[in-house]
């Protein structure tokens, strides 16, 4: 049996999970409420506090640091990488410091398991799946000018695991499955998985269908317009894109759920906006149907926003025709992480080097 510690940093919260193989032993969740986080200049300053409180959870369940076998963090923003898991080290752990590659609460997640692995006495310690995942073809990096070449940020983690989920509940491993996986959140990555490689996908960060608060792509020409027209500084834009966009953009509202009621109620311009992001998330899952040349096992819906009826009845009602559609709402990150581990403690995957 192994024993596994998975942590999942976000912005107002730490997620720890204890797993003895794949079954659950301690699953926590450590709020930072208020002005917790305040006072701590950068992410990265925010790790002795949140090492400490990690610490204090596993002694308050009685689980020794002894008793652990591995310990595997959240990939943060990290250079462009093959996806499956990677052990941390020295490069890594000064990337994330340095937040070379952009600041975010999950950089925390490789340097909260690399200490703990460390006090443990030298245990391995992995990070799974970053949002940095790279596998993308080579005609899939080309958008239309060398200077803006397409990049591949995407929810890896959940898009690869029910991937594999899937796949082994059609008989396959994930290496012989076509797939198409539709992951509904804050943001929105529509990924086609082909041979265990996510070969093109919607940059969630900055392209395809519009979210909760982002815009997805945009009309270019209008963009630049925009951005050199005087009226907004180069922040405003940026939050305009990613923050302000999207579904909030049109209604003011970022609960899904609350837009849904004004629809039922009678908003036309909720009820179109909704319709629209449903309407766009089934054309990007119509794009990667061609890039995986009609060839698709399932087509799998999955993250928050898959538990609204709703929008996921809009998406299935255009791609069905495409192939079977299955439905696996949330996310179960810190399970996903924890699997990562487990097939490298078996042998079932070499873990890489970063």
């Amino acid at each position: 049996m192994h024993r596994i510690l998975a942590i999942n940093p976000g912005a107002t919260s730490t997620k720890i999970a204890v797993f003895d193989d794949a079954a659950p032993l301690l699953k926590k969740t450590i709020e930072h409420q208020g002005d917790a986080l305040k006072d701590f200049p950068t992410v990265a300053a925010q790790f002795g506090f949140r090492l400490s409180l990690v610490e204090d959870a596993l002694r308050e369940a009685g689980i020794p640091l002894a008793s652990l076998s591995a310990v595997v963090g959240r990939g943060g923003r990290l250079k462009p990488m093959q996806g499956g898991t990677t052990r941390i080290g020295p490069a890594m752990r000064a990337d994330l410091e340095a937040a070379r590659h952009g600041e975010h609460a999950s950089n925390l997640g490789a340097l909260l398991a690399s200490a703990v692995a460390e006090q443990a006495g030298g245990l391995p310690s992995f990070i799974v799946d970053p949002v940095t995942v790279d596998e993308l073809e080579p005609e899939a990096r080309l958008s239309g000018h060398p200077a803006l070449p397409r990049t591949s940020r995407s929810h890896a983690l959940n898009s690869k695991a029910v991937a594999r989920r899937t796949a082994a509940a059609l008989g396959k491993r994930y290496e012989e499955a076509d797939l198409i996986t539709v992951h509904l959140g804050t943001g929105i990555s529509v990924i086609a998985h082909h041979e265990g490689r996510m070969i093109d996908l919607n940059d969630a960060t900055e392209d395809g269908p519009f979210s909760i608060d982002r815009t997805g792509g945009l009309p270019v020409m209008s963009l630049a317009q925009l951005c050199f027209s005087g009226k907004h500084a180069p922040k405003e834009i940026y939050r305009m894109i990613s923050g302000d966009g999207g579904l909030y953009a049109y209604l003011g509202t970022r609960d899904a759920r609350e837009a849904e009621a004004r629809a039922a109620s009678g908003d036309a311009q909720a009820d179109l906006a909704l319709k629209a992001l449903a309407y766009q998330v089934a054309k990007e899952v119509g794009a990667m149907a061609a890039v995986l040349r009609g060839r698709i096992d399932r087509i799998v819906i999955t993250g928050g926003l898959a538990r609204s009826e709703r929008i996921v009845k809009d998406i299935v009602s255009r791609v069905a025709f495409l192939a079977p559609v299955d439905v696996l709402p949330g996310e179960e990150e810190l399970e996903a992480l924890a699997a990562g581990a487990l097939r490298v403690l078996r042998g079932e995957e070499a873990a890489k080097e970063y």
